[in-house]
């Protein structure tokens, strides 16, 4: 077996195959002289840390030796030290740990050849039974095989340098540095315990700000020297050492397959981590740990590489997306500068969404608790029942049942279905419920089971169900979606084909250009200014016959390629008139229709905006283009931003995950000041706590969690031990307000063990 690449998780892969069958010959190539190394300092967790114990306790002796522990995490800003503890770290250098692994492997018998550099894995493939590449970030093997591993490289905008400083910090530190030039950062933390110690020192920075700061033209020792003055005070004005250290651009490496014939990649080559996670090292080891082990379980080396990929993707795709919210959260830190000091720490420590309010109270109840105090929180109220205020109306607590189409209404009128479905969820205790989207004209429809607010009919069973919440459920507001399909209708109800056209019965579509949304849809006519006209006030009759209907609050529907959003996308509108074009053209028409609902709307109702903050398509709307939208809108009196993404075109590819569209929420409210609901796989109660908590949003909308639990709100009060005016039960129901008891899983533990 051949190993490229010394590294830790080339040396450790190497020792296992070795370990566990002495037969094998095992080879490692690496470039660089033993001793050499670029970092400093590595971070391994207890998960990490017990799979090594497990597999190999030599070595396990030997790191736990070595490692210095601590708990703390420092957050240095603005001259203000927030300490947070209970994070359980482990660490040791980087030298030190590869001296570990090169005894080990040669103790086993591996044999190691430095200082060469290793034939092409192409050429290792046709002597040796298994290739390992663990040749980094820049593997080699990668890029010459790159047909068959299929990698992408993200280059991200951040510049940082690795360094060091010759004594231990007393914990994991981050301080930020406010300068002329703008915004820097230090990473710290200790990896050595001997003498005075020693700690790695991470500086970090946007790259327009390395530039402004003059740091493109310094070398590695005047740029040591440059960090060491700006972090002075961290440093207690010592002085920084370099180690062949470079300036340099995080980036991540994905790969769509991670074997080739009897190739395998393992670690950076395989994926990368961003370092604010602590992750690269951890990440190698574990593969290791996987690919050993899936060698002795599998029959032959095909299917074990198959079963160490299926073992690890979902592992190391969970992982690069914390460490890609944790790099983006570093990229975005200017935004966030401005936050109560205390909501600053919370957000720092809860970036990459791992560590959550419910978790860090179990590590640090005191910080958390001082973190809620300063939210706002009352007697023990968790922040999802904090109350919340749009112009006149004040919602209870922070949670909103998203609007979800149903399709069951009969010409455009909800029924009964509609009375008990938002009925229901208005009892379950959120403190707004939003009606699916409402279309505003017959053609407006998505489908022939939506629902409408056109006729006088349809108006009153809407009041029906308005009358019935405010009675039943005193205390939660009711909102309304306005919407008009645009090039999406015509089509089947969901479960019968989503987004496919009528078989018959189609009616004509119009949109801001004529462009079908797939290839089987219905071409829609370009709108003309009358037809414009006349929509805009199919949205006015609509507003007028919500508010004689009994909603609290209006919400235009801007997103998910309906009509209005259309128009706002560069991907649906190809308009060369005023109403296409620039950005501030593809405005035009959406705001026309915002001004002119909120002329009718009354002045003490809010009214919100859901958009799609990307398009998940190349040439779409972005992240930017979205922080412009909602500035514009909110400059037009909207009270809030219901932030939401794609599907707007239908060859979208969007990065699913827990929480993935906070994000631009979370950069909407944080760039503009603007009041944002966000929504999107948030699914638990903690989620929600953790996401106010951080001010990444103002209100959490979740919809799945509402189909599945109706008494969604509740049941997280019950479950977090709240009882106050946030989610107040309602009287009939006040019997089930605790969880129910249930029957005893747990057995009689064996007390003695007795031999034969």
């Amino acid at each position: 077996m051949a190993v490229i690449g010394g590294g830790p998780g080339g040396l450790y892969a190497a020792a296992l195959l070795k370990r566990l069958d002495p037969a094998r010959e095992v080879t490692v190539w690496e470039r660089n002289a033993p001793d050499d190394t670029f970092g400093f300092g590595v971070v391994l967790s207890d998960e990490t840390l017990g799979g090594i114990e497990h597999a190999d306790p030599a070595v396990y002796d030997a790191l736990q030796a070595e490692f210095v522990r601590w708990d703390d995490i420092d957050i240095v800003h603005r001259d203000r030290r927030h300490t947070s503890g209970g994070h359980g770290f482990a660490a040791l250098g980087r030298r030190r740990l590869l001296e570990i692994l090169h005894a080990r492997c040669r103790d086993l018998g591996v044999q190691l050849r430095f200082r060469t550099q290793a034939p092409p894995a192409a050429t290792l493939a046709t002597a040796y039974d298994l290739v390992v590449a663990a040749d980094g970030v820049h593997s080699l093997t990668r890029e010459a095989h790159a047909e068959a591993f299929g990698p992408s490289v993200t280059t991200h905008r951040c510049r940082y340098i690795w360094l060091a400083a010759d004594f231990a910090f007393d914990a994991f530190r981050f301080e930020i540095a406010e300068t002329e030039h703008g915004v820097m950062q230090l990473h710290g933390y200790p990896f050595s315990a001997s003498g005075s110690g020693a700690s790695t020192v991470i500086v970090e920075m946007r790259e327009e700000v390395w530039e402004a700061a003059g740091f493109d033209g310094l070398d590695e020792r005047e740029s040591t020297a440059r960090c060491a003055k700006i972090f002075t005070e961290a440093l207690g004005g010592r002085p920084l050492r370099g180690n062949k250290s470079a300036w340099i651009n995080f980036r991540t490496v994905v790969n769509s397959r991670w074997s080739h014939g009897n190739t395998v990649l393992l670690g950076d080559a395989a994926h990368t981590a961003h370092f604010s996670i602590g992750s690269g090292t951890k990440l190698a080891v574990e593969d290791a740990l996987a690919l050993a082990a899936c060698l002795q379980e599998q029959p032959d080396i095909p299917s074990a590489l198959q079963a160490y990929e299926t073992e690890r993707r979902p592992v190391v795709e969970s992982t690069q997306r914390a460490a890609r919210a944790s790099l983006e959260w570093f990229e975005r830190l200017p935004d966030y500068l401005d936050q109560p000091p205390r909501q600053f720490a919370f957000n720092l420590l809860t970036r990459s969404r791992r560590v959550t309010h419910d978790n860090l109270r179990l590590r640090d109840a005191h910080f958390t608790r001082s973190v809620e105090d300063e939210f706002g929180c009352r007697d023990g109220t968790p922040p999802m029942f904090t109350p919340f205020t749009l112009r006149g109306l004040t919602l209870r607590n922070r949670v909103v049942v998203s609007p979800m189409d149903m399709y069951s209404a009969e010409d455009g009128v909800p029924g009964d279905f509609h009375l008990v479905h938002l009925g229901a969820r208005a009892l379950g205790g959120a403190g707004l419920v939003m009606t699916e989207m409402v279309c505003v004209s017959e053609r407006g429809r998505i489908t022939p089971g939506c629902t409408g607010l056109y006729t006088a009919e349809q108006a009153a069973a809407w009041r029906r169900i308005t009358d019935f919440v405010h009675a039943r459920a005193p205390g939660t507001a009711v909102g309304v979606q306005l919407g008009h399909s645009g090039r999406k209708g015509s089509t089947k109800l969901m479960w019968d084909g989503i987004d496919d056209p009528l078989p018959d019965g189609n009616w004509p579509l119009s949109a801001p250009s004529p462009l079908p949304y797939k290839p089987e849809s219905q071409i829609p006519r370009e709108l003309s200014r009358a037809g414009l006209t006349e929509i805009r006030e199919q949205f006015v009759a609509a507003a007028r016959r919500a508010d004689h209907a009994g909603f609290d609050l209006l919400e235009l529907h801007c997103a998910h390629g309906y009509l209005l959003s259309g128009f706002l996308s560069p991907l649906t509108n190809h308009r060369t008139d005023a109403y296409g074009g620039t950005l501030t053209a593809r405005l035009r028409f959406p705001l026309e229709v915002f001004d002119a609902v909120r002329e009718v709307w009354p002045e003490e109702k809010p009214m919100t905006v859901r958009i799609s903050a990307t398009d998940w398509a190349d040439g779409g709307t972005t992240a930017e283009d979205a922080v412009e939208i909602a500035r514009a809108f909110a400059a037009h009196g909207a009270d809030a931003i219901d932030v939401s993404t794609g599907q707007v075109v239908s060859d979208e590819r969007p990065a699913y995950g827990r929480s993935y569209q906070t994000p631009y929420a979370d950069r909407i409210r944080n760039e503009t000041g603007i009041p944002v609901l966000t929504v999107g796989a948030i699914s638990s109660w903690d989620d929600v706590n953790s996401l106010l908590l951080a001010g990444r949003t103002d209100l959490c909308a979740l919809a799945r969690p509402h189909l599945y639990d109706p008494h969604w709100t509740l049941h997280a009060a019950a479950e977090q031990g709240y009882q106050g005016p946030g989610a107040p039960w309602p009287l009939q129901y006040r019997a089930g307000s605790r969880r129910p008891q249930t029957g005893r899983t747990d057995a009689p533990k064996p007390r003695l063990s007795l031999g034969r």
